[in-house]
C-alpha cells in the first residue's frame, strides 16, 4: 500500500471514529437522502450535521450534491471497502498466527 492509499485510510478511519458520522452512514445504507433528512434524528443543528457531512465527503465515505437549493448524500462504498480489504489482509495474519500456536499447544502436548 502506498503513502497516498494509507493517507486516504487514515481519513477513512478517522471519519469513522465519530458516532454521529457512523449513524449518517447508517441511513445512507438505505439509499440517497436529502441533507436535511439526514439531520432529523440527531439532537443537533443541521449546521453542526452539516459538518459531519463535510468530514464524511472530505474522507471520500460519500458523495455532495447540490440540486437546486437543497444537497443530497449518497454513500460511496467503495473507500468502505478499501477499508475492509485492509483490515481483511491483518485477520488473514491473526488467523494464521492462531493456527500456528495451536499446532504448537497441540505439539508440547505429547
Amino acid at each position: 500500500m502506498n503513502g497516498k492509499q494509507m493517507g486516504n485510510l487514515d481519513a477513512t478511519f478517522a471519519a469513522l471514529s465519530d458516532e454521529t458520522r457512523r449513524a449518517i452512514l447508517a441511513q445512507l445504507m438505505q439509499g440517497e437522502a436529502r441533507l436535511s433528512d439526514l439531520a432529523e434524528p440527531f439532537e443537533m443543528s443541521q449546521t453542526a450535521v452539516s459538518k459531519h457531512v463535510r468530514v464524511l465527503s472530505e474522507a471520500g465515505l460519500l458523495v455532495v450534491e447540490k440540486r437546486g437549493r437543497t444537497r443530497h448524500c449518497r454513500l460511496n462504498a467503495r473507500v468502505m471497502k478499501d477499508a475492509s480489504d485492509w483490515i481483511a489482509d491483518y485477520q488473514s495474519f491473526w488467523t494464521k498466527q492462531f493456527e500456528n500456536l495451536a499446532q504448537h499447544l497441540v505439539g508440547q502436548g505429547e
